[in-house]
């Protein structure tokens, strides 16, 4: 089965250097206690990051949901913004990377002194976990393209805020599952009205009469890939639209299409065993595709993120 996060194996993840309050350890040995609050109870906050050519892209965007997060959560990250920066920085230098490299950044609230939910147990000051790997998207997956299942288990707001990056991931690994027992490589997710929200992985958009469309964003991720091609699309004079539509929309859609960072736009061909368009990436879809890696560029030779140095 394909998937957003195929990537080319890299021998050199075997021997990277994760950093944790403060030191670094081989990844054969990094550990956090087991009284951590994102080990006992998913409590916490993270970010994918990916390191293109010295550049970490879109880190604003990236630290603006870090950041609105945890306060949702009411959890101090009690680092700024420059001091986790700086952090990236050295551990990517620590580990001698430039380019091609995905960061996964964990904040947990912290050790707490019994397994129990309430913050009033934390002791001491949240816990800070980078991990960076040599990741390169799958080039195939980005041609070839994805399948997509409805699954039964919903994108809602009832359980938790949809919107936040959390540790706790359970909504989102059920739906996996279930797309996987359907047979197809990820799970599209409706809203509590039976409304389309969102992919398990990724952020979701269709293609019909030459119009982008996507959820209202009230059920999905904040994702920072899905707002830069929102914003590539009025750009460049696509039409889109963030509105409610249902799966009988998507299995008629001339094109479908998700969104990652890491991937960034990847074709869907196939949504619930129906073929989409000619099961092939779409026009509209191979234009984000090349708008998007043109962003890119901009930003890594117009200097508008943050350079490793």
């Amino acid at each position: 089965m394909a998937s957003t996060h195929d990537y080319e194996s890299d021998p050199r993840n075997k021997d990277i250097q994760i950093y944790i309050n403060g030191e670094y350890f081989h990844r054969a040995v990094a550990k956090v206690s087991v009284l951590d609050s994102g080990f006992l109870l998913g409590d916490g906050v993270w970010e994918g990051i990916r390191l293109h050519k010295g550049h970490l892209l879109y880190l604003d965007e990236h630290f603006d949901r870090l950041f609105n997060g945890a306060a949702a959560l009411a959890m101090d990250i009690d680092r700024s913004r420059e001091e986790l920066a700086q952090v990236l920085k050295d551990t990517l230098h620590k580990n001698e990377m430039d380019s091609d490299v995905h960061i996964r950044l964990i904040i947990s609230r912290g050790l707490k002194n019994t397994p129990y939910q309430h913050p009033k147990v934390i002791v001491g000051k949240p816990t800070l976990v980078i991990i960076p790997e040599y990741k390169k998207a799958s080039e195939k997956v980005k041609r070839t393209g994805i399948t997509l299942a409805t699954v039964e288990t919903r994108r809602d707001h009832y359980v938790q805020d949809p919107k936040i990056n959390s540790l706790s991931k359970h909504n989102c690994i059920a739906a996996c599952i279930e797309a996987e027992h359907l047979g197809a490589d990820e799970g599209l997710m409706l809203d509590p009205h039976g409304y389309v929200a969102t992919c398990n992985s990724t952020n979701f958009f269709i293609v019909r009469a030459g119009q982008l469309w996507t959820s209202t964003g009230e059920y999905c991720l904040n994702g920072v890939t899905r707002s830069t091609v929102i914003r590539l699309c009025r750009e460049n004079s696509v039409q889109v639209e963030e509105k409610n539509f249902v799966v009988d929309d998507v299995h008629s859609a001339d094109e479908v299409l998700v969104t990652g960072t890491f991937a960034g736009v990847i074709p869907v061909v196939k949504v619930d065993d129906i073929n989409i368009g000619d099961s092939t990436c779409g026009p509209i879809t191979k234009k984000l595709q090349d708008w998007y890696v043109q962003d890119i560029e901009k930003q890594v030779n117009g200097t508008i993120q943050e350079i490793v140095s």
